[in-house]
């Protein structure tokens, strides 16, 4: 099975203050829906944004835009829509704001070799986000110490058949309990499935864990919250069931309301193999 990210590294950057961060609110206002036309109408996906760190200024991260490829393979035009949101009198509007991903056909994004992977850079101006950056995507020693497994509540944003929270375009967060093992290590791994419906429009979501009072080590932390992005959603879980006559062979895919979440991990090798920009 072939797994993609698409990573877009925004031109303009931002300062960060991430150990104040609410990160179900920093990401709900870092997540947004990604559309444009198809064979079929309209293709819709999800993505978010997560800050780069400069090595030379103090305080300032680049945009990543995160999301899957089909999400972008699916759109057929050179231009898609993310729909960006800004902030005005406490009041949240949407901005349609058109973004490059070809020219003349040809995709701008730069693939990841070791887990089809692309990267591109793009210029975002003037929209409300709350950035998180790239150490909350938790790495392997994170989900070890904090002994992630099964059963553990996860939580997703998205925009399920396209479908946002309100007006202003905010995503639609659900949650789901990690269904399957193992887990680590997630090289090897790669994917983990979570038992949540997935929905054209999902694909590219964060997924993310949130825990306090957690039991590990052999104690319970209390006050102790621990934070991280898991990964995103890359497609939903299906069994097939193949069906061969003498004449025919019939294929039935079988939703099986489960989703296949590939490891933040993964995201955060590609991240890292961006170059600087300073």
């Amino acid at each position: 099975m072939k797994y993609i990210i698409i990573l877009f590294l925004l031109l303009t950057g931002t300062a960060y203050a991430q150990e104040n961060y609410d990160l179900s609110t920093a990401l709900m206002r870092s997540t947004f829906k990604l559309e444009g036309p198809c064979f079929t109408g309209t293709s819709t996906g999800t993505c978010f944004i997560i800050g780069k760190p400069s090595k030379n200024i103090p305080n300032f991260s680049y945009y990543v835009l995160v999301t899957a490829a089909h999400v972008l393979k699916d759109i057929q035009s050179d231009t898609a829509i993310l729909n960006l949101r800004k902030k005005e009198n406490d009041a949240y509007s949407k901005v349609p704001y058109p973004i490059k991903i070809r020219s003349d056909g040809k995709p701008l994004w730069k693939e990841y070799s070791n887990a089809d992977i692309a990267v591109m850079y793009v210029d975002l101006k003037d929209i409300d986000i709350s950035l998180v950056t790239i150490n909350l995507l938790a790495k392997d020693e994170d989900l070890k110490k904090l002994e992630v497994r099964p059963g553990d509540e996860l939580f997703v944003l998205g925009f399920p058949l396209g479908s946002e929270a309100n007006d202003a375009g905010f995503p639609i967060l659900r949650s789901g309990s990690i269904a399957g093992y193992p887990i680590l290590p997630t090289k090897a791994t790669k994917t983990m499935l979570i038992d949540f419906e997935v929905f054209k429009g999902n694909s590219g979501g964060p997924v993310f864990l949130i825990s306090q009072n957690r039991y590990y080590e052999g104690s319970f932390h209390i006050s102790e919250i621990n934070r991280y992005i898991i990964g995103l959603v890359m497609q939903e879980y299906k069994y097939t069931e193949q069906i061969k006559t003498l004449f025919e062979t019939k294929t039935t895919d079988y939703p099986l309301k489960l989703g296949v979440v590939i490891h933040a991990s993964l995201i955060k090798e590609a991240i890292d193999s961006l170059p600087q920009l300073e």
